[in-house]
Order: structure tokens, then C-alpha cells, then sequence
């Protein structure tokens, strides 16, 4: 993809505060976009800093606190685009998780499923609701890009609800993409292992590291993705060199998923 690919875009991250959103919005900033709506759900610092980061680029950064579960952040959210006249592209990223061993079916209880389809699921619905007009209103075809995981297509990951709502975002991927055809497209990319603090913060330092080191060792490509990794594919998916790209879930994982058969989930 070359610089400047975003020109001019008006683009909204949710869950924009750290990791892969943060990555993702500044690499659109990076490519010309005009203004970047960073959402962030509650550490305003390190929302500051990516604001920060995308105006470095020369884009506009407008911070939007709101958690994508409630149907009124998310139009909140929306609103803040409605100045610029349009969204060319929404990168549905909050997500969140529980850990827990799969197999301890005793240690998930119905709110764990509930608590996490909100954000991932239901969160990313409500964030298209909202910005279906203004998608609309690009003079391309808008962008949604859902962050998924491949433990949504391996069943693999932090906890079984975690893989059960990745799946489902994949499946909604799906009938999204024949809904809102042909003003709007919708695409999902599925990491693996992504080296963020996030994750840190979930499962400690010390046990971080060691995923670490597995992750690498056990992807055919003998690498551990970073944020930035991540994020220039899922910037392809809403970029115009994607335009006849709809439906699709791209798996970004270093090739881990190549250790699972048959995916019949993708």
C-alpha cells in the first residue's frame, strides 16, 4: 500500500486507546486520513497519546470516551464524525475477554458469555447501526473492519465465550456484508498472538513472556506479532486497493492457524 492511500478519509477506532487500535489508528493517519475518531472506554491518558500520535501525521483527532456495549456510546460515538460529513471507514477493534481453561466448564458462568458477546458482538452491531449513514456517504464504498481473532475459526484462545464471540463476529461478518452490499463492505481480520500490553495485564509478565516465546516458536513464520503487524492488514481491508473485497475474514497469525484442520469455520 502506498503513502496517502487514505487521503482525505474520516476514519472511527473503536477501543483506539492502546494496542492494536492505537496501531491502526495511526497507521491511517500515517496514510493521509483527515480526521480519526479515537474511542476509548476509560484510560483518557493513553487515549491522549494516541491522539497525540495521529496528530504527529497531520490528521484531526477527536477523543470520544464510550463503552461500544451501550447503543448510546455507540451513537455518540457516530456523532462525532457527523461534522465531517461521512465515515470511509469503521475498525470495529474494542473487544475484551475472560481467562479460563476450556475445559473448566465450571469456571464460566452465564455472565462471562453475556459480558463478552456486549462488547464483541453486539458492541460491533450497534457501532454499524450507528454509522450506517455515514458510511453511506463516502463517496467509495465505506469500510467496516471487525477485529475477530483466529479463535473464532480454531475455537482456540483466552477462554471458550472469548472463541464463541469471535466466531460469531466472523458469521455476523458475513451477513453484514450481503446486508449493507453495495454502498458499504464489510471485512474481518483474524490475529493470533499479538505482543501487546493489553495482554500482559490479563495473564501477568512472567507468563506473557512465555507466550511469547511459544507463539514464535510455534508459528510456521517463527514470529510473534506486534500491533503494527496487525494493523497494516487490517488497514488493507479498508483501503481502496481492497474495494472488491467483501465478506472475507483475513487470518493474520504468522500462519499458526496452519497447525489446525480442517478450518472449516473460514
Amino acid at each position: 500500500m502506498a503513502q496517502g492511500d487514505f487521503q482525505d478519509f474520516v476514519v472511527v477506532v473503536t477501543g483506539a486507546s492502546t494496542g492494536l487500535g492505537r496501531a491502526i489508528a495511526v497507521e491511517v493517519a500515517s496514510r493521509g486520513a483527515r480526521a480519526v475518531v479515537v474511542n476509548y472506554a476509560r484510560n483518557k491518558d493513553d487515549a491522549e497519546e494516541t491522539a497525540a500520535q495521529v496528530r504527529a501525521h497531520g490528521a484531526e483527532a477527536v477523543l470520544v470516551q464510550g463503552d461500544v456495549a451501550r447503543d448510546e456510546d455507540c451513537r455518540a460515538i457516530a456523532a462525532a464524525a457527523e461534522p465531517y460529513g461521512r465515515v470511509d471507514a469503521l475498525f470495529n477493534n474494542a473487544g475484551t475477554t475472560t481467562f479460563n481453561a476450556h475445559a473448566n466448564l465450571d469456571g464460566v458462568s452465564a455472565d462471562d458469555f453475556l459480558k463478552l458477546y456486549a462488547v464483541n458482538v453486539i458492541g460491533s452491531y450497534q457501532m454499524v447501526r450507528a454509522c450506517r449513514a455515514l458510511l453511506e456517504a463516502a463517496p467509495q464504498p465505506g469500510a467496516v473492519v471487525m477485529t475477530a481473532s483466529i479463535a473464532g475459526v480454531t475455537g482456540i484462545g483466552s477462554s471458550i465465550p472469548y472463541a464463541a464471540s469471535k466466531g460469531a463476529l466472523n458469521t455476523m461478518t458475513l451477513s453484514l456484508a450481503r446486508a449493507l452490499a453495495p454502498k458499504i463492505r464489510v471485512n474481518a481480520v483474524c490475529p493470533g498472538f499479538i505482543d501487546t500490553p493489553w495482554f500482559g495485564k490479563g495473564v501477568g509478565e512472567a507468563a506473557a513472556a512465555r507466550v511469547r516465546e511459544n507463539a514464535a516458536a510455534g508459528t510456521p513464520l517463527k514470529a510473534a506479532s506486534t500491533a503494527e503487524d496487525i494493523a497494516v492488514s487490517a488497514v488493507f481491508l479498508a483501503s481502496p486497493h481492497s474495494r472488491h473485497v467483501t465478506g472475507e475474514t483475513l487470518l493474520v497469525d504468522a500462519g499458526s492457524h496452519l497447525g489446525f484442520a480442517p478450518l472449516v469455520a473460514r
